[in-house]
């Protein structure tokens, strides 16, 4: 009876071994690496990373992209997984970042020191053609990362493997 449990456990030790070590080989097969670097490569965690759309100057989209933000990074929080998060605005959602008229600025500043991976991105092409129609210099709040374009930016991102969302 001794027998048979060790020959069990010796056998699921073995298939346990084998798992690990098939991922790993398969890893070297694709890179080249030494099985060390391998098993480190499978065994960390990949930053999930999301892009959110914001276009429309809509007090309910805007909330609706932050409460997306925020439930994805407790969700992944409450799994110790790592999450990188942009909210990218361009066209009207612009309004969302600007100093003047964002329905939603005091929601942002506490989002953005208590996450530090969740960015705000403005559109400089939307910022500048804001400028323009009202005749004076658009000022955006400062957790706003100014980017050249916004639907770009959102290209960018999806080519980095972001996920893509628009509420």
């Amino acid at each position: 009876m001794v027998i048979g449990n060790w020959r069990h456990l010796g056998l699921g030790l073995a298939a346990m071994a084998l798992a690990t070590w098939v991922p790993t080989l398969d890893v070297m097969a694709q890179t080249g690496s030494k099985p060390v670097k391998a098993a480190a490569k499978a065994g960390v965690a990949n930053t999930h990373k999301v892009a959110i759309q914001v276009s429309q100057n809509d007090k309910g989209q805007m909330d609706l992209a932050l409460n997306n933000a925020r439930n994805i990074i407790e969700y992944y929080k409450g799994k110790g997984e790592p999450v990188a998060i942009e909210i990218v605005t361009y066209g009207p959602g612009l309004h969302m970042l600007r100093q003047d008229t964002s329905p939603v600025k005091e929601r942002i500043a506490p989002m953005a020191l208590e996450n530090p991976n969740l960015k705000f991105v403005a559109c400089a092409n939307t910022q500048a053609n804001q400028s323009k129609a009202e005749g004076k210099q658009v000022a955006l709040i400062s957790e706003a990362t100014l980017m050249p374009s916004g639907v770009v930016r959102l290209m960018e991102l999806q080519t980095q493997g972001y996920a893509y969302i628009r509420p």
